[in-house]
């Protein structure tokens, strides 16, 4: 066993900072002593030590039980892998001797070297998300997350009457890696400052004042030592940040995905789930980018200070000038910095709204499309984003006056001081001008960073605020519910007194005096009304609805079935497990029960088969059977089924009853919400709602009292089964007999050819594809292509000559320094006023520079976002189809955000610090040109590691932008899923995936700035050796021989040269980032288009369709052309004015003929005609909006009730109000204080699902199309509102041909003829009463199952005492 190195590293530590501190005392008497020119060689030397006092120092912090490198090829890395080693070697090389940062050495942490293999693969091939190394534990989101959830608890136990600060935790939380990378800052600020120092020596050196032999050489020693030692040091600082900053991003997304599955309804109403998606894409990014910047803060304010000091002793008291220039400065600067903050929060909540919107869009884009809502929702988000353009021209704006004032203020403050110094009669010499030059250049790029660090100080301020609010906000009561183990009592729900409300408020209850005792075991039906408050009851079961009074108690594991079906991306087997280990036998079980095992037969993987995101490539019968397995797979106690049967036809509906209600769950307490009457005999107690109270309880021949509401709920079920009853007794009319012989014939036919097809065929890819990214090098492409857009080029041309000119202006007076500060026939005055003329008149140029570039940023931005929205709503479904929404909200909100805010000034900023450190090297060039022996080499290797760099740091940064998605995509399924995640218990699950997910995109990142750290290194070790070379130069030439002005002017531009490169590199570095976010916005600008909109010259007649006949000739559909066909060879013919049936088992088809009708789903062969017109060759605007429909699933949008009935302002006030009363809502919406805009939440949530069908029947009352299809329409509401219903539209749509897909036979019953599917074949089309006397048709058959299934006889058991119900 290894012995323990802790009390070895306990002794170096203390021994380095005793050190540290020692020489830190030397140091400042040594500088001291060289200010006041009693330097000697043992001064000089104590200087020269304290940079190695603080590099073992930095040592210290480094040293873990791997302070020794492991026995890897670390060290012994080459410095740029041989081209000429194969990738398999090297991948071999990488697998086996994996250096990350964890396993790391300390020297190897200093010099970044544990990078070289990952660069080492890299070089040889592209790199893939599994070539990242794992992150170590402690850059684990797990490990940030819980630190801060700890800190979190203990604060609101510190102090229970106030609210949580989050500023206050994330500091409790990170101060001590803060404070220890704060030492790096402030080694790498004492470094920069003795800069000037050594240069000033040297300028008495080259004036012929040597204090002792070698002087020179040793000067040359230190200015080394110190450049080395400040590169390190400021390495290390960024990196550390860059780290600590992915801690905190980390920290917050955890927190901001917990706190979602804990909100409460209240707080969910306060919170979209686009905005909660920004809090989590957009202002944790910003909170996790402010360590980087942090202890600029302090240390920019340092450096200055340490720059007077050095000033003080070189000006004198004319300093002071320079002093009130620095504080008017900041003066002028405090009210932009407030007007910055208030811009900064205007752009946020503009960013929010138009992330909302986009979200919702995304979310609910197919009934978009079959609406024909595109222009009104697009036109919609244009003016979101108008005000979100406002507010960023706003603050760009804000941006360039902060930068003409910082970038202005090392010009005014050296004017000031020499013009000081003139007027108080002191010399001006060479010495004092070029150390106090040398002074304002070293600090003049720190200085013109403070508006960088203002803006992101202004965004952090209000992304903490905002995630502040949201993590305070109401969570769900976790004691509103008592709950116990099923050996706790014998029963498993008591509900007493119970006072139940959504918005928390006693005067407008939900659910009132609600007493209810369930014992194990024990069934209970629960039924009533649109809006009685069914869905309610079994959330307030499950503690989702705010409890004002009363007792909720559950004792057992619950497993919940909402009404609206709830599917995660993934694989069938995934949804149905979620989570457990699997039991073959007892999943077999499951998928028999929910009878799934037929539906995977017909799937190319089986229960492997990927499900789009919201199971958007199933049918709905389909997901609500997949829900209903994962529930029975659970093995739970307690099963909460929110009217799972809706969706699915008769025949599977008594299966599903029979084999899970009363088979598999036949032991377990059962709470059933169900429209379907049949079913109602079968339970212990039956509830029925009426306002929110439970009217009626007790058994089914209890209830059936002469005048009692259950009763009337009853006669119009047995209503609806009489005209069923008396259509089915009608003799047989002679239908053709053998016609189910004929359809057997055909389903064989396809049968065989489905199963030789899928046998012939490679076999299809899964739905889902893996999110595409660019490989390789892309050079200037995304650069161009940003360019590209709103005349991009002449405005970044016309900022780069600008700044040209300005660098040129700055270069001009500091040579004009240079060359005459020691020309007697040059005055001082002179000398000043041309210097102060030079600089101060090529300052209009720099403003113009911003100017340009806020104006060029502005336009690309318009231009992408037009060109990516326009896109996004011409694609066709099949896009949305295979496309997470994960991957398009990242292009849409933190592509876009990079691209809006951070692109246009880190351009900016890249052409200026690329100028400045080229004509840095070009001053030094030309002052010492021996030196170009030097340079040229130097330039060279500079291109051979950034081209080495950037062949891994390109991928590193693709593979960071397609792992955000999987978290956005992840985020937005639990937004919509929380209620079933937590029924379920399954939080922890999800915190555990999301966390990992994080990691994910961590890596990535991780490896990414530690690269950048890696680059720049190596590159300011160039430029150390090669302004130490050019000192050297100096030191060789004979005394005199270059004249003490340019020996000051090439060093001071020498030592500014290690900042201006690090700034320039770290700006290509950000650059090329930002850059990858171009390339994913441009991938989604050439989404393959689905037919245009209007067709000029084929457009339909304006009262087209007049008659509203409908021919199907041959149609074929799929999905997608690797997709085996879903509707095979259809040809028949609905006439104007008929009303049509559509029937069929679950996954026949039906629904693929609605979207076939909309062309959602273009033909692969055949055509459809409505009133002889092709509507393959007419626009699809021109399609869509001449038709209505009622959708299978019932779509709401965040709004109020007059935007949800006619988003396009067509209709007056009086003619929504008659279209609510017909569809039994006017009441409803009459009951809410702003009537019409009364509030609808996200996905209509605070509306039942048989309210938010009614609002889509309101809509087709409005449009009163010709054409009206019903897709399941009535599914969601009860049997006497749904009779009620079907009369209005036979008497509404009396003319009109309606073309209805129903599971509940009554409902087409009556209609003029009927369509029945059967695996994508037309099975039969004819007169309901001509198929019902044939009793082989398959319409006789689905009519006899649900007349079987529906009679309340059947199904019924004797009850037993486990139910009861206290008035």
């Amino acid at each position: 066993m290894k012995p323990s190195r802790g009390p070895l590293i306990a002794v170096l530590r203390s021994w380095w900072s005793v050190n540290f501190i020692l020489g830190t005392f030397i140091a400042v008497y040594a500088g001291h002593a060289i200010v006041r020119h009693n330097s000697s060689s043992q001064t000089l030397v104590a200087l020269a030590s304290w940079p190695v006092c603080c590099v073992l120092l930095s040592f210290s912090g480094t040293l873990n039980d791997g302070f020794e490198c492991p026995s890897s090829a670390t060290l012994s890395e080459p410095f740029l892998a041989s081209s000429s080693s194969s990738a398999r070697d090297t991948e071999n090389l990488y697998r086996v001797h994996c250096s990350t940062y964890e396993s790391a050495g300390c020297l190897s942490r200093v010099c970044f070297t544990w990078l070289n293999p990952l660069f080492s693969l890299g070089n040889n091939r592209p790199l893939k998300p599994s070539d990242i190394p794992n992150l170590g534990q402690e850059d684990k989101a797990e490990a940030s997350y819980n630190l801060f959830a700890k800190v979190w608890s203990q604060e609101k136990l510190k102090h229970p009457q106030m609210k949580p600060s989050l500023r206050r935790v994330l500091t409790t939380c990170f101060w001590r890696r803060l404070a220890w990378n704060g030492f790096y800052a402030l080694f790498k600020s004492a470094m920069l400052s003795a800069g000037p120092l050594v240069m000033k020596v040297f300028i008495d050196y080259a004036q012929g004042k040597i204090y002792f032999k070698y002087e020179g050489y040793v000067l040359v020693l230190a200015l080394l030592v110190a450049k080395l030692a400040e590169s390190v040091a400021q390495r290390l600082w960024y990196f550390g940040s860059r780290r600590i900053g992915m801690h905190v991003r980390s920290a917050l997304i955890g927190a901001i995905y917990q706190k979602e599955l804990r909100l409460s309804s209240i707080g969910r109403d306060a919170h979209a789930g686009g905005e909660v998606v920004s809090y989590m894409a957009v202002d944790a990014y910003r909170i996790g980018e402010f360590p980087f910047w942090f202890h600029l803060l302090w240390s920019t304010p340092l450096q200055i200070i340490f720059a007077l000091i050095i000033l003080f002793y070189s000006m004198g008291l004319a300093t002071v000038a320079g002093i009130v220039i620095l504080i008017l400065t900041m003066v002028i600067n405090a009210p932009m910095a407030s007007l910055q903050q208030k811009y900064q929060n205007e752009l946020m909540e503009a960013q929010d709204e138009r992330l909302r919107a986009t979200s919702e869009v995304l979310r609910h884009m197919k009934i978009v499309k079959l609406q024909a809502w595109e222009e009104k929702f697009r036109s919609m988000i244009d003016k979101l984003r108008e005000v979100e353009i406002n507010g960023l021209s706003a603050l760009q704006y804000r941006k360039t006056y902060n930068a003409l004032v910082f970038w202005l203020s090392p010009i005014l403050v050296s004017t000031a001081t020499f013009a000081a110094r003139y007027m108080l009669g002191k010399p001006l010499t060479a010495n004092n001008i070029f150390t106090a030059l040398a002074t304002f250049r070293i600090i003049q790029e720190p200085i013109r960073a403070v508006p960088d660090v203002v803006a992101i100080l202004v965004q952090v301020r209000v992304s903490l605020a905002r995630i502040e609010k949201f993590l305070q906000d109401d969570e769900l009561d976790t004691h509103a519910v008592i709950r116990g183990t099923r050996s706790t009592t014998e029963h498993a729900i008591q509900m007493t007194k119970a006072l139940l409300s959504w918005n928390g408020s006693a005067g407008d209850a939900t659910l009132r005096n609600i007493n209810l005792t369930v014992k194990h075991g024990g069934r209970v039906a629960i039924c009533g009304e649109v809006g009685s408050g069914k869905s309610t009851f079994i959330c307030a079961i499950l503690g989702e609805t705010p409890k004002l009074a009363g007792i909720v108690q559950v004792c057992g594991t619950v497993a919940y079935v909402p009404q609206i079906a709830w599917i995660q991306s993934g694989t069938i087997r995934e949804n149905i497990l979620f989570g457990l280990p699997m039991d073959e036998q007892r999943y077999r079980r499951t998928l028999k029960a929910c009878a799934l095992d037929r539906d995977l037969e017909n799937f190319t993987f089986r229960d492997l088969t990927e499900i789009g995101e919201r199971g958007i490539n199933i049918s709905g019968g389909q997901k609500q059977r997949i829900q209903l397995a994962r529930a029975v797979y659970q093995d739970a106690d307690i099963y909460l089924l929110d009217d799972p049967f809706s969706a699915v036809d008769a025949h599977t509906c008594s299966a599903l009853f029979k084999n899970c209600i009363t088979g598999l769950l036949a032991k377990k307490t059962v709470v059933l919400v169900t429209h379907q009457v049949e079913f109602l005999p079968a339970f212990d107690t039956i509830l029925l709602l009426k306002d929110g109270e439970i009217c009626q309880a007790g058994k089914f021949n209890e209830l059936l009292q002469p005048g009692s509401a259950f009763e009337e709920l009853v006669n119009a079920h047995n209503e609806v089964m009489g005209i069923m009853k008396h259509g089915s007794g009608q003799k047989s009319s002679g239908t053709p007999p053998g016609s189910s012989a004929i359809l057997l014939r055909k389903l064989s036919s396809a049968k065989s050819l489905k199963d030789s097809y899928v046998l012939d065929e490679v076999v299809p890819d899964q739905l889902t594809k893996e999110e595409e990214r660019e490989t390789g090098d892309s050079g200037a492409k995304p650069y161009l292509d940003y360019l590209g857009q709103a005349r991009g080029f002449l405005y970044c041309s016309l900022a780069a000559l600008s700044h040209i000119v300005f660098a040129v202006g700055q270069l001009s007076s500091n040579w004009w320094l240079a060359a005459e500060v020691g020309n007697k026939a040059v005055g001082t005055g002179k000398l000043i006023g041309v210097y102060a003329a030079i600089g101060l008149s090529t300052v209009s140029f720099l403003f113009l520079r911003s100017v340009f570039i806020v104006i060029m940023g502005i336009g690309v931005s318009k231009s992408f976002f037009s060109g990516l929205k326009n896109s996004l709503f011409q694609a066709p479904m099949a896009f949305f189809d295979s496309t997470p929404s994960g991957r398009i909200l990242s292009r849409v909100s933190v592509d876009m955000s990079i691209v809006d805010v951070d692109f246009p000034f880190s351009l900016c900023y890249c052409i200026a610090a690329t100028v400045n450190a080229l004509s840095n090297l070009a001053v030094t060039a030309s002052v010492t040109w021996q030196l170009l022996v030097i340079i040229i080499p130097m330039l060279y290797l500079n291109r051979v590691l950034q081209t080495y760099y950037m062949a891994s740091a390109r991928e590193l940064n693709r593979i960071n932008g397609i792992t955000k998605s999987p978290i956005l995509n992840y985020f937005g399924e639990a937004i919509t899923g929380a209620g079933t995640i937590r029924a379920f218990q399954r939080q922890e699950q999800f915190m555990r995936k999301i966390l990992s997910l994080v990691d994910g995109n961590c890596g990535p990142f991780f490896y990414s700035f530690a690269a950048n750290e890696w680059l720049v290194l190596r590159l300011e070790a160039l430029c150390t050796a090669v302004v130490c070379s050019s000192a050297l130069i100096m030191v060789l030439l004979p005394p005199g021989k270059i004249d003490p002005g340019f020996v000051g002017l090439a060093i001071s531009y020498g030592l500014s040269l290690n900042v201006s490169l690090v700034f320039s590199i770290q700006h290509q570095c950000t650059l090329s980032n930002y850059s990858v976010s171009v390339e994913r916005i441009k991938q989604y600008l050439s989404i393959p288009s689905e037919a245009p909109a209007t067709i000029e010259g084929s457009r339909p007649p304006a009262l087209w369709p007049a008659r509203g006949r409908v021919e199907l000739k041959d149609l074929e559909i799929s999905y997608r052309p690797d997709c085996p066909l879903v509707l095979r060879g259809i040809t028949c013919t609905f006439e104007g004015g008929q009303k049509v049936g559509v029937v069929g088992r679950s996954g026949s088809g039906k629904t693929t003929l609605i979207t076939a009708l909309f062309r959602i789903a273009e033909p692969v062969d055949g055509q459809i005609a409505i009133d002889g017109i092709d509507i393959s060759t007419i626009g699809l605007r021109d399609l869509r909006s001449r038709l209505s429909i009622i959708p299978q699933e019932p779509t709401l949008f965040r709004g109020t009730v007059r935007f949800n009935l006619d988003p396009e302002g067509l209709y007056t006030d009086l003619q929504i109000w008659e279209a609510l009363d017909k569809c039994h809502l006017g009441e409803s919406v009459r009951e809410k204080a702003e009537h019409l805009d009364a509030p609808v939440g996200d996905d209509g949530e605070n509306w039942s699902v048989g309210q938010r069908q009614l609002f889509c029947l309101g809509r087709v009352l409005l449009k009163n199309s010709r054409i009206l299809i019903l897709d399941e329409a009535t599914a969601s509401i009860d049997n006497a509102t749904d009779a009620v219903l079907q009369k209005l539209l036979r008497e509404e749509f009396a003319v009109c041909t309606v073309i209805t897909v129903a599971h509940r036979i009554p409902t087409v019953v009556d209609s003029d003829m009927v369509l029945a599917l059967s695996d994508g074949i037309l099975a039969e089309f004819d007169q309901p009463l001509k198929l019902l006397e044939n009793k082989t048709s398959l319409f006789a058959k689905l009519v006899a199952e649900y007349w079987s299934n529906s009679s309340p006889g059947g199904l019924e058991r004797k009850p037993s005492r486990s139910v009861s119900f206290n008035k």
